[in-house]
């Protein structure tokens, strides 16, 4: 017999913080549009050429803005994965987007 699962109450939905202007390719600005900071912050870069790197921001506040530099990247093939952890939470969070 199957036992049923705890009923567990869901928050609403976790909106990803961040807003990426990529008006310069070469230097994309990530802002972090939401009302809480982000922790822990660290971007990884990959892409078809060079070998994988990564960037460590820390804490980023509220409408702050952290510039990527990738002059030295494939632009066509780069991905960026931010990392980050929300106030008071042991889950870590990645998102990735490409330019």
């Amino acid at each position: 017999m199957l036992t049923p699962l705890p009923s567990r109450r869901f928050d609403p939905p976790y909106r990803v913080p961040w807003r990426v202007d990529r008006a310069d390719p070469a230097h994309p600005r990530v802002l972090n549009a939401s009302r809480e900071p982000a922790d822990f912050v660290r971007a990884f870069v990959h892409d078809d050429v060079a070998p994988p790197s990564s960037e460590h921001w820390g804490l980023v506040l509220p409408e702050e803005i952290c510039e990527l530099c990738l002059c030295e990247r494939a632009l066509a093939s780069t991905l960026v994965t931010l990392a980050w952890f929300r106030p008071g939470e042991d889950d870590e969070y990645l998102w990735r987007f490409c330019l």
